[in-house]
């Protein structure tokens, strides 16, 4: 009996050749390997966010000094937040140096980048770019330290800038007025790098051919940056507005090594505030709480800025 296979018959009578078996490919072939990829960072988020965030929103309801047993009590420590006139003060001073570290990342290094853009030789734009970026780079620890000799009153080298100037000497690290001016500079001076770097990134993605079609319409500089280069430019300012603003809030090591939040609180911030309930006084369900409520507002702001960007961001 033959067993031979009629060919079939395409177009025009012609033969078609058998394409043979099929191969059925299941469509969860690749998902063992896939999860194998995941597994380190699957891993590291339960074991240092996840349960992190859970073991604090479980602590937030406890009395707990990390000698004894906790106890159990409820919502007390978020009544406690309500009446903390301290931490409503810290609140205040934080926002307020937040909010002038955020505008100088974001309107200086705008500006800077900018420039940086602008023509010079390469060599000088890469010594520029480099000496924004490695402050970023190096430790908060270690910037602020550093800085914190450079405003001391007496033996610091701005006070003595200042006085060739007929500038009386300023108590930078010691005063109210002036210890949050000092963290908002070591900090922007510290973090403005980043926001340069990612400026830059944005100002290289715009098409040349927009700008040069505005030149020859005959548009200047300043018609040409707002009308090509911000609106373009927009989801990057936004994307630092966003990570800007979680990070200034988030400061810590520069008020803690320049003025330990003094004098009073004029600089301290709510991370350095929780610090010093959780590890000075021993109070860790306080400040559970304090956490709690801090990321929530961080939270809230974030979904605030998300909602305003329909607004003035603009995709192509």
């Amino acid at each position: 009996m033959s067993t031979s296979k009629t060919p079939r018959s395409g177009v025009g009578g012609q033969p078609v050749a058998d394409p043979g078996p099929r191969v059925h490919r299941r469509r969860g072939g690749d998902g063992i390997p896939a999860l194998a990829f995941l597994t380190p960072s699957i891993v590291t988020f339960l074991v240092f966010v996840l349960a992190p965030t859970v073991g604090v929103l479980v602590l937030s309801f406890y009395d707990w000094n990390l000698l004894s047993d906790g106890t159990f009590v409820g919502l007390d420590n978020f009544d406690r937040l309500v009446h903390d006139d301290r931490l409503l003060g810290v609140y205040g001073s934080t926002t307020y140096m937040a909010l002038v570290i955020l505008a100088v990342n974001v309107a200086a290094g705008l500006l800077l980048a900018v420039l940086l853009e602008s023509r010079m030789p390469a060599w000088l734009r890469g010594f520029f770019r480099l000496s924004f970026l490695f402050p970023f780079v190096v430790s908060a620890s270690a910037v602020a330290l550093i800085w914190r000799f450079l405003l001391n009153k007496d033996l610091g080298l701005v006070n003595y800038l200042l006085g060739l100037l007929h500038v009386d000497r300023i108590d930078w690290l010691g005063s109210s007025a002036f210890a949050p001016v000092s963290v908002i500079i070591v900090s922007s001076w510290k973090t403005i790098g980043f926001s340069i770097l990612v400026y830059i990134a944005g100002l290289q993605s715009i098409p040349a051919q927009l700008k040069e079609a505005a030149i020859v319409d005959g548009a200047n500089a300043w018609t040409r940056f707002w009308r090509i280069t911000f609106p373009l430019l927009s989801p990057t300012i936004f994307f630092l507005v966003v990570i800007n603003t979680i990070n200034s809030f988030q400061i810590f090591a520069e008020p803690r090594v320049l003025t330990q939040g003094g004098p009073g609180d004029a600089s301290r911030t709510i991370v350095e505030y929780l610090y010093d309930r959780a590890f000075g006084d021993f109070d860790l369900g306080y400040a559970s709480a304090i956490g709690i409520t801090f990321t929530l507002v961080l939270i809230v702001l974030t979904a605030i800025q998300f909602r305003l960007s329909r607004r003035w961001t603009y995709y192509e």
